[in-house]
């Protein structure tokens, strides 16, 4: 058969190398800016200015510079930005640099088409900075690694819908007749990142001309849809996609075959069914149906099997070839991070289980574990896969291994310690949480005593994540002595012959896998069909049953201005180190409701678009907030919250109190909610939104002014200095923050509640 010439696009490869090493970067930078506000709260005060004359400002005695930056260098926005930049921006970018590279080799062909590359690459770019500038301004939905709101999740699925394209038609034209292992996980992640974003970012603008957006669920159906997404997120966007770099380039960097074709079939075909039913573990003892946390926890234990299977099969490829190890940094990093792939994958599940889960669940436990996958495995993966291509596409050795090797020992520092901190900061929460005396009252009663006993640990966890972040400067500065001393090739000529075309039928006697291997139009389908059905199995249920929703009688509608503080808490990113879910245990129920004795009941959150549940603790759960504190704590928390807790590592929130509150869309929030959502506020509620905004703002006020005189005094000076230009409280955004947060969990807590199924 006549050989065929052709060229390996590099270019292609290069940018998005060049995008994972500066947006992991950015990524290690702002999580470490995250770490240092969790013991020094101080930050923004210190860099804008302060009126606090006990902290050290650039600025002191002046808040207004902290006012002008209108929360951007809040913890919540840095968080999500934080997460957002290392899930879609370092991994998203290194498994796109992996995946140009390997494809073309393993399919023998160059990319469908260069076009289609650069589409792809440019307009996730373009996702990236968007997100930036977006959540720095607070424009986000608050659902954990899916707070894009709708403009950008357009864009994510037009990027990643041309990737699709562009793998397929390469696929298609490909000279080789069987598809690698490392292909079937491509695949596999393309069918589930696009089925899993699809379905949870589903949601209804304000306006086409408006950012914001509500979800088209609420409440428990929005919390499982979520989870379902948040979890296989981590599947399909965090595993799946690396193993199959990891089946690429740990065989090529060793030199040796893959230890296992029988072990990768099962690990595939077991991994992608089991991880789409996991996701409810991250519900467990909440208001989600028993029977859907039961499935969570069960299928969870299962993926220990296959996820075990495929580091088994990672590191059993390096038989015979420990010996590289010792001199090869490359391996060093794949087989700490296959190792951490292993740790993670095992402590997953058990924190699964309903025994450790209560221990567990909003603790740092959580962090630790999160951490020892993102920085361990994705980290170190593509750290191996950086310093394998930069002397092939390059041509020239690397630089400096030493320097390789520096990276790699203060990297594997960084991950102990950040993760070990992390685990002990978790274990001491989730036991001081339920501690009682004798007497039966909480041993721990101020939140703050279980605040201040694990800043020694934040601190620890903060060094951690110098040394981490240390270490990929250095390889920063590796890659650049290597670029400069070598000659790019931007194509690579390579030749192999064509496919003959022998029909898609199977053969007699070929093995249904290899069968499968060379239609991948079959593959594509079995593989949808194995990701789907947990999805199927565990939403159409919950989201078809009204009977799965409970309602509650007294469980009314927020009002408008309410309505407003919400959106105002999605903001600023409250919900970054609050819940709004009081498990049914004796600890929580104590300690967030008192006498009443009432646990979060599914159906309070039948107005929740989106539930606002979190998934950590810094602060206190908030989902019986509504009348604890006066409305005059909540102003002076907000201002400083030093001032009414000592010790609080919260943020201030200045810009509250003096923002005026954007009204123009709350009339169109509340259509929305009636006529779309079904939300029974009646045609004269909706006209007289504006009246009665200014009613419930009104007696806010004078609350406040009745309880700090020195908040009335303030006003009144404030009043006479400005003159027509003053606002009046009543229509400042720390009013409506103030009403959303008073009424948090006071229905359930009216004389007689009645609960009865929906008909």
């Amino acid at each position: 058969m006549e050989t065929q010439k052709f060229n390996y696009d590099n270019n292609i490869v290069r940018a998005f190398l060049y995008a994972t090493i500066v947006f992991g970067l950015v990524g290690f930078l702002l999580g470490l800016t995250a770490a240092l506000m969790l013991f020094y709260p101080e930050l923004p005060e210190f860099l804008f200015g302060t009126d606090d004359t006990t902290i050290q400002s650039l600025r002191s005695g002046n808040i207004q510079g902290l006012i002008n930056t209108q929360g951007a260098m809040g913890f919540g926005r840095i968080r999500m930005l934080h997460t957002s930049a290392v899930i879609f921006a370092f991994v998203c970018n290194s498994f796109f640099c992996g995946a140009y590279y390997s494809m073309q080799r393993l399919l023998k062909t160059r990319m469908y088409s260069d076009t289609l590359s650069w589409i792809h690459f440019w307009s996730w770019q373009l996702m990236i900075v968007a997100v930036v500038i977006t959540f720095l301004m607070g424009i986000n939905t608050s659902k954990e690694y899916a707070e894009h709101e709708w403009p950008i999740d357009i864009l994510i699925t037009f990027s990643w819908v041309i990737f699709g394209i562009n793998m397929f038609g390469t696929i298609a034209k490909r000279r080789v007749r069987h598809l690698y292992v490392a292909i079937w996980f491509y695949i596999a992640t393309w069918i589930a990142v696009a089925m899993l974003h699809i379905f949870n970012n589903l949601e209804v603008p304000l306006s086409f001309t408006s950012w914001k957006s509500y979800s088209v669920y609420a409440g428990v159906k929005d919390a499982l849809v979520q989870w379902w997404y948040g979890h296989n997120a981590v599947a399909f966007v965090l595993t799946t996609p690396v193993l199959g770099l990891m089946y690429y380039f740990m065989p090529k960097a060793a030199q040796r075959p893959v230890f296992s074709y029988k072990l990768s079939i099962i690990h595939f075909w077991s991994l992608i069914f089991v991880y789409l039913w996991a996701g409810p573990h991250h519900l467990q003892y909440t208001a989600l149906p028993a029977w859907a946390q039961a499935v969570g926890t069960g299928f969870s234990i299962m993926l220990i099997a296959p996820s075990w299977g495929g580091m088994l099969n990672g590191l059993l490829t390096l038989r015979g070839a420990w010996d590289k190890v010792r001199e090869n940094p490359i391996l060093k990093f794949f087989v700490v991070a296959v190792t951490c792939y292993g740790m993670a994958t095992f402590e997953g599940p058990l924190l699964a289980t309903k025994s450790l889960n209560k221990i567990g669940h909003y603790t740092d436990w959580v962090i630790g574990h999160v951490h020892m996958g993102a920085l361990g495995w994705n980290g170190f993966m593509a750290f191996g896969v950086v310093y394998y291509l930069i002397p092939i596409m390059w041509r020239t050795p690397l630089w400096s291994k030493k320097l390789a090797n520096w990276h790699f020992w203060l990297g594997t520092l960084g991950i102990i310690f950040y993760a070990v901190p992390m685990y002990i900061s978790g274990f001491t929460q989730g036991l001081m949480w339920k501690q009682f005396n004798p007497d039966g009252t909480l041993m721990y009663k101020n939140w703050l005593d279980t605040v201040t006993a694990i800043i020694p640990y934040f601190k620890m966890r903060f060094l951690g994540g110098i040394f981490y972040l240390s270490g990929a400067i250095l390889m920063v500065v590796n890659v650049i002595k290597t670029i400069r001393s070598g000659s790019f090739q931007k194509n690579v000529p390579a030749e192999a012959p064509a496919l003959a075309d022998i029909g898609s039928a199977r053969k007699e006697g070929e093995g249904v896998h290899l069968w499968l291997e060379r239609t991948p139009k079959l593959l594509s389908i079995l593989a949808f069909i194995t990701v789907a059905i947990g999805g199927l199995v565990e939403i159409i249920p919950t989201l078809s049953l009204k009977q799965s929703v409970p309602t509650i009688t007294a469980v009314k509608p927020y009002t408008p201005l309410e309505l407003e503080g919400r959106d105002l808490y999605i903001r600023e990113g409250c919900n970054s180190c609050h819940s709004q879910m009081i498990r049914p245990f004796r600890d929580e129920v104590v300690r967030f409701e008192g006498k009443n004795g009432q646990y979060s009941k599914a159906g309070e959150f039948v107005y929740d678009r989106p539930f606002l549940w979190g998934s950590k603790r810094t602060g206190p759960d908030l989902h019986r907030e509504g009348g604890r504190n006066p409305d005059s704590w909540h102003f002076k928390h907000m201002y400083n919250p030093r001032i009414t807790s000592a010790g609080s590592i919260m943020p201030r929130f200045p810009w509250l109190i003096t923002n005026k509150l954007d009204r123009t869309q709350m009339v169109d929030k509340m259509r929305l909610m009636k006529n779309t959502f079904d939300v029974p506020y009646s045609k004269a509620e909706i006209d007289s939104a504006g009246k009665w905004a200014d009613s419930q703002s009104k007696a806010i006020v004078q609350r406040i002014y009745s309880e700090a005189t020195d908040v009335k005094d303030q006003m009144e000076k404030e009043r006479t200095a400005r003159g027509a230009t003053f606002v009046p409280l009543e229509q400042r955004e720390i009013v409506a923050m103030i009403a959303y947060l008073q009424r948090l969990g006071t229905d359930i807590k009216t004389t007689q509640i009645q609960t009865a199924s929906a008909e």
